[in-house]
């Protein structure tokens, strides 16, 4: 595996020379061909195709993208090419059961079906997104102590001991390991000494990541992101990120947020890219498992139209094709303390569910602000859980899902956005439950969903 992974590596430094300009040119130029090659188009009203033949489309244009362009070495300007032997080694490689945590709380991942009646993996937290210290803790708290979750993940702290992190320096490692300590504490206070993480997401570069690596911190039970660069492409500090699994352990989880509206156009190009960036991070990120979180690039949030849609696409894709344990983000316009927020959650929640996801978030905010809550990390988890045991039909979601966006897409193209409020505001701290305004609007939307069609 190391002298693998070596001779994937020095591609990075032999391969053929190619500006990043250039590289842009030959992603657009490439998918608009295989667009063109295999008829690929999307209707705005079908958000979760019931149509075998347009997802094995998609499956095969992004195998073919990936085996012709390869991956950009962005640190050297350099071409990764991949042969058709090691993608289909990778695929043939793709972890069919991981056991995330320890002990009682231990989680296993794998890859679900279309229309999977076992229920998704609610893996919960808003990681990334930039949290003053003073709130990290409580808000990892608020969701970590919901029952319906089984694993959880973080924000990224922005100070520490009043100090502002700075990227790539002493504050960073700092900052990493400060978070670990933390999210320890908090497996602890809430009972859950042993349930499985995605962190370090306090290390924006591979300083941090190494910071992280040990058993009292980030276990060899835990993930950490290896992160591709839109479009198709990676640097040495997540190259060694990678590596940094290969004899220490933990889980690698690929992150390529594809951006829909970018480089390869509407959600259809870009659900190509984003087949390709799951192949290719098969082996240049060492992936375990692949999370799915496009970008738009007007709205930024998950819960647009072509987002949902192209989570809906490819996780078909893998389901059908290439059985992957696929992670869903979440990522919505709208924070706590908002109607529009829970309507988000709940149709990417039924998108990513009925299409064979696994769930994790929420990112309220668009994950700009650290205005996310447990609250609605519960709602994620039962309408997840909802669909899986009633057996709705991709149909169905699908009517569901155009319903609610009917109540919030008003709001993606809202100048500044739809906050709401912060964990401070959302929730009493002392006694750590939501707030009787933000609770009363959980309860009201639960009913109206309900209503909709969603058992819950």
């Amino acid at each position: 595996m190391v002298r693998n992974y070596l001779e994937i590596v020095e591609r990075a430094y032999s391969g053929e020379s190619v500006t990043k300009d250039n590289w842009d040119f030959r992603i657009i130029e490439k998918v608009q061909a295989l667009v063109k090659k295999y008829s690929l188009s999307w209707d705005r009203e079908i958000i979760c195709p019931d149509d075998e033949n347009l997802i094995d489309r998609i499956f095969q244009a992004g195998k073919e993208l990936i085996e012709d362009i390869g991956v950009y070495a962005l640190s050297e300007r350099k071409v990764i090419k991949l042969t058709k032997e090691e993608i289909e080694d990778g695929i043939r490689g793709m972890n069919r059961s991981i056991t995330m945590g320890e002990g009682k709380d231990s989680r296993i991942l794998y890859p679900r079906r279309i229309m999977d009646s076992r229920p998704p993996i609610v893996w919960a937290g808003n990681p990334g997104v930039p949290t003053p210290e003073r709130i990290f803790k409580d808000s990892v708290r608020s969701w970590a102590q919901e029952p319906i979750v089984d694993l959880i993940t973080c924000g990224s702290l922005i100070d520490v001991d009043g100090i502002q992190v700075r990227s790539g320096a002493i504050s960073e490692l700092i900052a990493s390991r400060r978070e670990l300590i933390y999210l320890k504490q908090v497996r602890e206070e809430t009972g859950r000494p042993g349930i499985g993480m995605l962190a370090a997401e306090s290390s924006v570069t591979e300083i941090g990541d190494l910071a992280a690596t040990h058993p009292d911190l980030l276990r060899p039970s835990d993930a950490h992101l290896v992160v591709m660069f839109n479009e198709l492409m990676i640097d040495q500090g997540n190259m060694l990120r990678a590596a940094n699994s290969l004899y220490y352990g933990m889980i690698n989880a690929s992150l390529a947020t594809v951006m829909v509206g970018g480089l390869a156009g509407d959600a259809h190009g870009a659900a190509v890219v984003q087949v390709a960036s799951f192949l290719a991070a098969n082996i240049v990120c060492l992936a375990d498992y692949h999370l799915l979180h496009p970008i738009h690039i007007h709205y930024v949030a998950t819960s647009a139209r072509g987002c949902m849609w192209l989570q809906s696409v490819v996780s078909q894709a893998f389901a059908r094709n290439a059985p992957a344990v696929i992670v869903g983000d979440i990522y919505p316009k709208s924070g706590a303390v908002t109607k529009e927020l829970l309507y988000e959650v709940a149709a990417n929640t039924l998108a990513l569910t009925d299409s064979g996801g696994h769930l994790e978030g929420v990112g309220s905010a668009d994950g700009a602000l650290p205005h996310g809550t447990g609250l609605e990390v519960r709602l994620m988890g039962e309408v997840g859980h909802a669909a899986a045991r009633q057996g709705m039909s991709l149909q169905e979601a699908n009517h569901i899902i155009i319903a609610l966006l009917s109540k919030y897409e008003s709001v993606l193209s809202r100048e500044g956005g739809n906050p709401g409020k912060s964990i401070e505001e959302a929730y009493n701290l002392e006694k750590l439950q939501p707030s009787e305004e933000w609770l009363s609007m959980y309860q009201e939307v639960k009913q109206e969903l309900i209503d909709l069609g969603i058992d819950l």
